[in-house]
């Protein structure tokens, strides 16, 4: 069945710069995903339930004034220049220091606060879905070289792919993301840690106390609180890069299964990154509303962020992230949504 694209007017900011929703759906009932103009957010996902009733799964805003105010929550944003951190705000590339904007503590966060996720995208219509584009000028938040992204969100069936392309004018570093929280409960439910996951992951990068990577190599998830290796539920808190099986790949290949009993949701995952941020989201404690009117406190939504590993520019010994003139970046990642029987 041909998916459906359409576009509506959803606001304006203050400055008067107009912002637009396009809808994507595959069909009557079946997969609806909503993308905005600013941030190149993830507003809904919409997907049956085993009983055939449609729900919302993503956390989000009704309104865009919302997101602009709460953008450091990040609800479904189009992420970069650099997903997750950067310590000290710094790197060196080819002996030149180039020095951030600092907005976690002194480390860069997601690209800083002036990111991919709080500007207005260009946009056009392509085929089952929306291309957005902008040009990240030279020294945006620090980053060197003037960067040229096209990220475009297509629906087919059931399943979202996200096709993320990048070309420079100069050596710079580059790791872009999405960051949408998803309830297969449906977004108001409550908390999704009772969802259970898998993770084609045997390492994970351990962290200090502010997020950054500790010195050497990715610990082994065996005997761990980290494994997911066979499905189980999650619990407790993560905010932790995992290594995936089978590292950067040109194809997107199957790396994660999210599994909601209540509803019988399924989410199957799929990329061509190294790594996947899990965040269970407990810095929200109920101040913030979503569409579905109800508070969101700890844990309303899992985080599954496919990229490179945090603060890759100064560690050698990761995946690189350096884009360089001549050069394109790419990375997919395909969220492809089902449902299995009762029991």
């Amino acid at each position: 069945m041909t998916t459906q694209v359409s576009r509506e007017p959803f606001g304006t900011l203050d400055d008067g710069t107009r912002v637009d929703r396009w809808t994507l759906e595959s069909g009557p009932g079946g997969l609806r995903v909503r993308i905005l103009t600013y941030g190149g957010i993830v507003q809904t996902v919409e997907a049956p339930d085993r009983d055939g009733a449609r729900g919302q799964l993503a956390l989000g805003f009704a309104g865009l004034a919302s997101y602009a105010a709460h953008g450091g929550s990040y609800f479904g944003a189009l992420v970069g220049r650099y997903a997750n951190r950067i310590a000290g705000a710094s790197f060196t590339l080819d002996g030149e220091a180039h020095t951030l904007t600092p907005n976690d503590g002194r480390h860069s966060l997601h690209g800083g606060p002036g990111g991919f996720s709080r500007v207005v995208w260009g946009a056009r219509q392509v085929d089952g879905g929306v291309q957005l584009h902008r040009v990240s000028p030279a020294g945006e938040e620090g980053f060197p070289g003037a960067l040229d992204v096209r990220v475009t969100y297509t629906v087919s069936g059931g399943a979202l792919r996200i096709v993320s392309q990048a070309t420079t004018d100069a050596p710079t570093v580059v790791n872009l993301t999405n960051h949408t929280y998803l309830n297969l409960g449906g977004d108001g439910s409550g908390s999704a840690t009772g969802h259970e996951l898998r993770l084609a992951a045997s390492r994970y990068t351990p962290v200090d106390g502010t997020g950054i990577p500790v010195p050497g190599a990715p610990a082994d998830v065996t005997g761990s609180r980290f494994d997911f290796r066979a499905a189980r539920a999650v619990a407790g808190s993560y905010d932790h890069n995992f290594v995936l099986d089978g590292g950067v790949c040109a194809a997107p290949r199957t790396v994660a299964e999210l599994y909601d009993r209540r509803s019988g949701r399924v989410l199957e995952l799929a990329t061509t990154e190294p790594g996947l941020q899990l965040y269970t989201a407990d810095h929200l404690d109920g101040t913030l509303t979503g569409t579905s009117g109800a508070p969101y406190g700890p844990a309303a939504g899992l985080a599954l962020e496919t990229q490179h590993f945090p603060d890759s520019p100064n560690r050698p010994d990761f995946p690189g992230t350096v884009l360089r003139p001549g050069e394109t970046y790419r990375s997919q990642t395909v969220y492809a949504f089902s449902v299995r029987p009762r029991a």
